[in-house]
């Protein structure tokens, strides 16, 4: 919980510095703030921000690197159903299509015993994360139209206070206080930058371009485990790979889901 308040601690002063540069240059237009009447979507999206990355954190102690990187494209299959059942946003047949597949893979990574039908409890806390991101992502939408460096800072000190404060409540403590600088500045480039540069480029490229260039971040950090963490996959893992592509494929390449879900607002 320390860990996850401290990242997200660090988009909100990383970004908060941005913003400063950015007044005193004043090159960009006047970005419209939030109202009142966004308001019950930015608290909903603060406290699905203190959750998930908790979720995210004890996942990753219990799982490797690789499998929890490819599990957070199940962040696609929540962020769609939500829409669908909560937001009452359809959902079209390419879509299910994506939603059996990535949810296929997602079970394949999950099962720790296929024999006993066990488990994984570090991936389910994983597929927990992205539920609530996905959740989170419904509620971003909301006010997406909003000035995008506001948003980040007040996702930042938001969750990242919040998390702060449940991590002391349940006696976490810092122990090696020479990690905080990294965790700030690792949080200001994965949960910061991510989120801004995210916004902006569904406004230059477009939703649906954005999002599929997007879906490519779970597959990096699988790439990067194998290369930085020396992970190897078993055959489990390779065949929910392949299962995986195909199911990101044909969601990243879904015109009309892309514009509605706007997948991706959080980052690996």
């Amino acid at each position: 919980m320390m860990m996850a308040s401290f990242l997200y601690l660090g988009a909100g002063v990383g970004m908060s510095l941005m913003g400063i540069i950015r007044h005193e240059n004043r090159r960009r237009e006047k970005e419209p703030n939030l109202t009142k009447k966004e308001r019950p979507y930015t608290i909903a999206m603060v406290a699905l921000d203190i959750a998930a990355p908790i979720f995210l954190m004890f996942g990753l102690k219990m799982t490797t690197a690789a499998n929890a990187s490819l599990l957070n494209n199940f962040e696609i299959v929540a962020t769609a159903l939500i829409a669908l059942f909560i937001f009452k946003e359809k959902i079209n047949k390419r879509l299910w299509f994506a939603i059996i597949l990535i949810t296929l893979s997602s079970i394949i990574l999950s099962v720790k015993d296929a024999n006993s039908f066990s488990f994984s409890i570090g991936s389910v806390l994983v597929l927990l994360a992205c539920v609530c991101w996905g959740l989170e992502n419904n509620c971003t939408r909301k006010i997406s139209t909003k000035d995008p460096l506001q948003i980040v800072v007040i996702k930042g000190f938001g969750s990242g206070f919040g998390s702060l404060m449940l991590a002391l409540a349940f006696g976490e403590q810092i122990r090696n206080v020479a990690y905080i600088p990294a965790v700030l500045i690792l949080g200001f480039f994965a949960y910061g930058l991510s989120i801004y540069f995210y916004v902006y480029a569904q406004r230059e490229l477009g939703a649906a371009k954005t999002s599929a260039f997007y879906a490519i971040a779970p597959f990096v950090g699988v790439m990067l485990s194998f290369l930085i963490l020396g992970e190897r996959p078993d055959i489990q893992f390779a065949i929910a790979l392949l299962i995986m592509i195909a199911g990101t494929y044909f969601a990243s390449t879904d015109r009309k889901t892309t514009k509605s879900s706007q997948s991706g607002f959080r980052s690996v």
